[in-house]
């Protein structure tokens, strides 16, 4: 399972966009909601109602997280200790985590980037705490995958299903979804 995780103020292509592409591949995402309701607000006012709260997971078998930027969403998350808490016990165990634009800052304030290559929205890379910024439109190293800002969705939910599923099956839903013709490779 890969969870996602929703606070009032998320950036809807950036979540939307690795959601679907990730279903797409057939690999079960959940959207968890750290607010006090399941509806939950994105940057652009689109409300949303997420599949679960924060204390409804059992999260040791989660096979991903994955935090959307947007602001305020990602300081939303950054400051919910809850969500460290579950964090820091995926990334002992050694499991993926992701995030994009602004998020990649949780990762970094927690101190768990140090040593690894990272992207994020431009102006927070002073957030990722030992890490080294390469400013690409994804980037992944180790467990982590960064993805840059709302046009690097698409790419980051490609690079989680190419490691999840394989190079093939991501490219097939890049040829379906018209994203290697748009990116020139077609």
């Amino acid at each position: 399972m890969i969870y996602t995780f929703l606070a009032n103020g998320f950036e809807d292509v950036e979540a939307l966009g690795v959601i679907d592409v990730c279903r797409r591949a057939g690999l079960p995402v959940k959207t968890v909601s750290i607010m006090p309701s399941q509806m939950v607000e994105s940057s652009h006012g689109v409300q949303m109602k997420a599949d679960s709260m924060l204390a409804d997971n059992n999260y040791e078998n989660a096979d991903m997280l994955f935090l959307p930027g947007g602001m305020p969403g990602a300081q939303h998350l950054n400051d919910c200790k809850k969500l460290q808490d579950i964090i820091l016990a995926h990334f002992h165990a050694g499991k993926p985590l992701a995030a994009i634009c602004a998020a990649p800052m949780v990762y970094g304030n927690l101190g768990i980037l140090k040593g690894k290559k990272v992207t994020c929205y431009p102006g927070f890379e002073k957030f990722l705490t030992g890490a080294t910024y390469t400013g690409n439109l994804t980037e992944r190293d180790g467990q982590f995958f960064t993805g840059k800002g709302p046009a690097a969705a698409l790419q980051l939910g490609y690079d989680i299903v190419s490691a999840f599923c394989g190079d093939e099956i991501a490219q097939e839903l890049e040829n379906g979804m018209m994203y290697s013709f748009l990116m020139g490779k077609d």
